[in-house]
């Protein structure tokens, strides 16, 4: 309660998003929840008043199969989205509800390829996947330049770098 009091608004923000995570990856060097709660947070956008999210990091065997059987494409990719209305209006008083998949395995590699720190990449794939739950999408040039511009301008406000500027070069 003496939290409440003293920042009334931080109260606010945690009550919109309830977020669990789940670790199945085995991969012991992933964020915290604490960090994940943190970037989702930021990545609400005003269409949804509160959020029912569940994160689960899997393996990349796990991540391939998720994204076969969903996808129709066979390979592990680094972030899935799952919005339970997905290209349906948001329903007026529902929050928004979805899951999202993180490949461990995937995800530090390309970290490690981009020279990107871990933490960076999963606050960036977080925020990219949020968005895809609230119905953002990257299908054409010009939605794929409206996200990518949402998410610098979120990644700014949580302090990371434009993940898209080296490719503006």
């Amino acid at each position: 309660m003496k939290i409440a009091k003293r920042n009334p608004a931080g109260q606010r923000l945690a009550e919109r998003l309830t977020l669990t995570v789940e670790n199945r990856s085995g991969d012991a060097v992933v964020p915290s929840r604490a960090d994940f709660a943190r970037w989702a947070r930021a990545a609400l956008t005003g269409a949804f008043r509160t959020a029912e999210v569940s994160l689960t990091l899997v393996d990349d065997d796990e991540g391939r199969a998720l994204n076969r059987d969903w996808r129709g494409k066979d390979y592990a990719t680094n972030v899935l989205s799952f919005a339970l209305n997905e290209g349906e209006a948001p329903l007026p008083g529902l929050p928004l509800i979805g899951d999202i998949v993180f490949a461990t395995g995937v995800v530090a590699r390309e970290a490690a390829e981009q020279n990107k720190a871990l933490d960076a990449h999963y606050a960036h794939l977080t925020v990219h996947g949020m968005l895809h739950l609230q119905g953002y999408d990257h299908v054409d040039d010009d939605e794929a330049e409206a996200m990518e511009a949402l998410e610098s301008v979120i990644l700014a406000r949580l302090g990371y770098a434009d993940p898209y500027a080296e490719e503006a070069v």
